[in-house]
């Protein structure tokens, strides 16, 4: 894989570059500050993605290389596999993910998996190296070969390492104390105490004492329960009675009140025999007592034609005595021709008119008198009529309510036994299967229905007394059932937990089985095939000088002087130790990918001298045909190298 053609629209400090590429060695040459290792960036996040996470860092690569000033922040790269096909990545870093196009431009991105968290996977599709085994062997940034000297046994270290392990950053031993560390730490061991393991077995231990004492409350609980089922049976056993014993006593009210409905009319009819009986007496008593007003039997029309009689009679005289003293004072005139005489006379009309008035008012009176006497003995006989016809209606109407009255009598005793017995066949039904029919029986034919109305209620509130005390008892339990049921649910969840430390348990005993497997299988296959290659090429980069390198458990990395002496890794020089850090990083490629994937080198050979930095030049020329190399630098000593040794190579200047 190689990639052809660079081009940056902006990102970072770099703007509008266009940077073409060729197979085997290429330079990219610029000062300080120029962009080397924000192109570099570029190359990773156009393959990978751009990260917003810090990991760490003060800034997110997102953050860190966002131009300012301008929306654009994207690019191309444009590259092909070993088969020769190629491919072009547009990336707006602004967006999770590229676009990718195949050589005929036809954007083929859906081709690939799309990750959640990572974006479109199409690089590693290709070439099955993910974005840390790229920058981990393939990419060697400013300042990773070159150490001082106080950090030399960090760099033997991580040499050795790779050679024990195949990571640079994993030690064996550091990792299998690690694990010892974390399986103490996140689980524990029998000698332990205060680790997870140990805590959560003393917790089960203390839960199930307590879940123990706790349970026996659980069956006081059901036996509660229980009771209480049969007492709430009972009690409407004993309700259905009580019910029917009130229907039965309001039944046994209302034959009551018809019976006493009955005797009330009998009452009305004896009393009203009664009356009859003394009305009767009364009127006899009554015609005795006035025998003579009733046979007389006063007329009064009678009466009034006598008074009529009498004042015809007075006023004939009247008249008679008018006429007589108009003719002697008419004889006076005539015949008596003195006119003393004549009004003497004259007095005798005033006078016999004086004496008329006289008796016109004697008669009055003797009238008014003899009126006033016949209206009382008028009223009187009127009075003793009244009396008897009054008694005679009373009569009357109570033989017509004694009528009336028998006609009720006969109806309440015709409907009273069939409305009783139909009313107690209609409560028998209502109950039948509630009661059982012997009782129910018993029930309805009871004679002292009070006591055994108020005895049921008592039978019925003592057992709800009993029901009462059964609920008290059960919410006295309650909590300590509520508590069980949260020790339980923490005993379960410790459990799980004991089961999750032992499941963590053994998955570390495995790890550590599989590591110290892989650490064998490593020293016994890979370690060999390592050291042989690191053997190769650090003689080649030496010019012969180092020639065997040989790694074992105790002193980790030693290496043959020319005089054939073995010495660890550690007492060779600063420059030789990160000849053999870089050769080894660079003898990895080859079994990472089946893609022959560019090498990317950052500043690497800054401490490097000339000598060395050219043996690396040619060792890298012979050694990596196969792979495309970029070179960033500051400086000119590669292209000079190069030119003097005749090795053909790309350059570009980054402005």
């Amino acid at each position: 894989m190689k990639i052809n053609k660079i081009k940056i629209n902006s990102y970072g400090k770099l703007k509008d570059k266009e940077i073409d590429l060729k197979d085997g060695i290429n330079i990219i040459y610029g000062k300080n500050e120029a962009g080397k290792s924000t192109l570099l960036r570029f190359i990773i996040n156009s393959f990978y993605g751009i990260s917003k996470n810090k990991k760490g860092k003060e800034y997110s690569d997102y953050d860190r290389y966002k131009p300012w000033g301008t929306e654009e922040f994207s690019g191309n790269v444009e590259y092909e596999l070993n088969d020769k096909t190629k491919y072009e990545i547009h990336r707006d870093f602004k967006k999770k993910n590229p676009n990718i196009y195949n050589e005929q431009k036809e954007d083929i991105s859906k081709e690939f998996n799309i990750d959640k968290t990572n974006g479109n996977q199409f690089f590693y599709e290709q070439t099955k190296v993910d974005e840390d085994l790229f920058l981990s062997t393939m990419v060697v940034g400013q300042k990773e070969v070159e150490l001082e000297s106080k950090q030399q046994s960090m760099l033997v270290q991580k040499i050795a390492n790779l050679v024990g392990t195949g990571e640079d950053n994993v030690s064996f031993k550091r990792a299998m104390d690690r694990i010892n560390r974390r399986q103490l730490n996140e689980v524990g061991t029998s000698n332990s105490r205060e680790k997870p393991i140990n805590v959560t077995a003393r917790k089960i231990e203390e839960l199930e004492t307590q879940k123990n004492e706790l349970s026996q409350y659980e069956n006081f609980k059901y036996d509660i329960e229980e009771n209480k089922n049969n007492l709430k049976e009972e009690i409407s056993k004993l309700e259905n009675e009580n019910n029917l014993l009130k229907e039965i006593k309001l039944l046994d009210e209302k034959e009551k009140i018809e019976k006493e409905k009955i005797k009330i009319q009998e009452n009305i009819k004896n009393e009203n025999n009664e009356k009859i009986n003394l009305a009767k007496n009364k009127i006899e008593e009554v015609k005795n007592n006035n025998k003579n007003i009733l046979e007389n039997n006063f007329d009064k029309s009678k009466n009034n034609k006598k008074i009529n009689r009498e004042k015809n009679k007075l006023n004939k005289k009247i008249i008679l005595i008018f006429i007589l003293v108009i003719l002697i004072n008419v004889m006076q005139f005539i015949f008596i021709k003195n006119k003393i005489f004549n009004y003497i006379f004259l007095l005798t009309v005033p006078i016999a008119i004086s004496v008329a008035c006289l008796l016109k008012n004697k008669l009055d009176k003797k009238i008014k008198q003899e009126e006033l006497e016949e209206n009382k003995k008028q009223e009187l006989f009127n009075n003793v009529n009244s009396e008897i016809n009054n008694l005679e209606q009373e009569i009357k109407l109570l033989e017509n309510n004694n009528l009336e009255t028998e006609n009720k009598l006969n109806n309440l005793k015709n409907n009273f036994n069939l409305k009783i017995n139909l009313e107690k066949e209609k409560i028998k039904n209502k109950y039948l299967g509630k009661i059982e029919n012997d009782k129910l029986n018993n029930l309805i034919n009871l004679e002292n229905i009070n006591y055994e109305v108020e005895n049921m209620q008592n039978k019925i509130n003592n057992k709800n007394i009993e029901l009462h005390k059964l609920e008290l008892d059960q919410k006295n339990i309650e909590p300590k059932l509520d508590n069980l049921s949260k020790i339980e649910e923490e005993l379960v969840n410790n459990n799980n937990k004991m089961l999750t430390l032992r499941k963590n348990n053994e998955s570390f005993d495995l790890a550590k089985e599989v590591l110290t497997n892989a650490y064998e299988e490593m020293k016994n296959t890979v370690t060999p095939k390592f050291t042989e290659e690191l053997s190769k090429n650090i003689s080649s980069i030496t010019n012969g000088k180092y020639t065997n390198v040989r790694f074992n458990d105790e002193v980790g990395l030693i290496v043959e002087l020319p005089n054939g002496e073995y010495v660890t890794a550690s007492k060779l020089s600063v420059g030789t130790i990160d000849q053999l850090y870089l050769s080894l990083r660079l003898s990895m490629i080859e079994d990472l990918s089946d893609e022959s994937m560019p090498i990317i080198l950052d500043e690497a050979f800054a401490y490097f001298d000339e000598e060395r930095l050219e043996n690396i030049l040619k060792y890298m020329k012979d050694k990596f045909k196969n792979h495309q190399v970029i070179l960033l630098t500051c400086t000119n000593r590669e292209k000079e190298i190069l030119e003097k040794d005749n090795i053909e190579f790309n350059y570009y200047k980054l402005v």
